[in-house]
């Protein structure tokens, strides 16, 4: 897949950093604050870029890819307070607590385009799964109106085609056609329970169309 980033290099201190977003706004993809369960929701656009994006974090190791997805068309289902998403690789260093700090130094960005290999995504992913005792998971946390998920390569590119079978397989849902959204797969696996948590965290990945609904046929109709 080609991605069309903008590309930043803010100073904090002494340090730069790398920061990338799409180059174009995932207009109907939207993330609902996951405390424990979470729900993102996006057209096959959306969740297709995603996939891209979560391929491109996992093999970015010190880049933090940043997806602004509060200034999305708010969905007309589900509840609770839209967010942001970044993805980062333990080696960027990025903690949370300084993210507000970055994204203000961010500035004017540059264009780039990168291409992504879903081979050696899916490849990756199926070490990741083969590996049940030991194998990275991704540390998530929300602050600042973001949506942090940080973790090695092998489990970014399980997350990756947990967003490429969403937008293949969510529009072949029935409830679709008439704007529903159909929970198609999570994130659930690939998390870190927290300490003392009363439930394993999950992340549901919606297929939904944008409106107005008529555009909208299934594959093969």
């Amino acid at each position: 897949m080609e991605l069309r980033l903008t590309q930043f290099r803010p100073r904090t201190g002494p340090h730069e950093h790398r920061v990338v977003q799409p180059g174009r706004p995932l207009r109907h993809t939207s993330l609902r604050d996951p405390a424990s369960y979470g729900m993102l929701m996006g057209d096959h656009d959306g969740l297709s870029r995603l996939a891209g994006l979560f391929s491109f974090a996992a093999y970015s190791r010190h880049t933090i890819v940043h997806i602004p997805l509060r200034r999305s068309v708010p969905p007309d289902e589900g509840c609770g307070e839209l967010v942001d998403l970044v993805l980062a690789r333990p080696e960027t260093g990025l903690r949370p607590s300084k993210w507000p700090e970055l994204r203000r130094a961010l500035g004017r960005g540059t264009p780039l385009t990168v291409r992504t290999d879903e081979a050696r995504t899916e490849r990756h992913a199926r070490a990741w799964l083969e590996r049940p005792y030991d194998r990275g998971l991704l540390r998530h946390t929300t602050h600042a109106r973001t949506y942090f998920l940080i973790g090695g390569r092998d489990v970014l590119a399980s997350a990756a085609t947990a967003f490429a079978y969403a937008a293949g397989w969510g529009p072949r849902e029935k409830r679709v056609v008439k704007g529903q959204a159909a929970c198609v797969t999570c994130l659930h696996h690939e998390l870190v329970t927290p300490r003392g948590g009363l439930r394993h965290p999950e992340l549901a990945i919606c297929f939904k169309p944008y409106p107005p609904y008529a555009h909208f046929k299934r594959p093969g109709r």
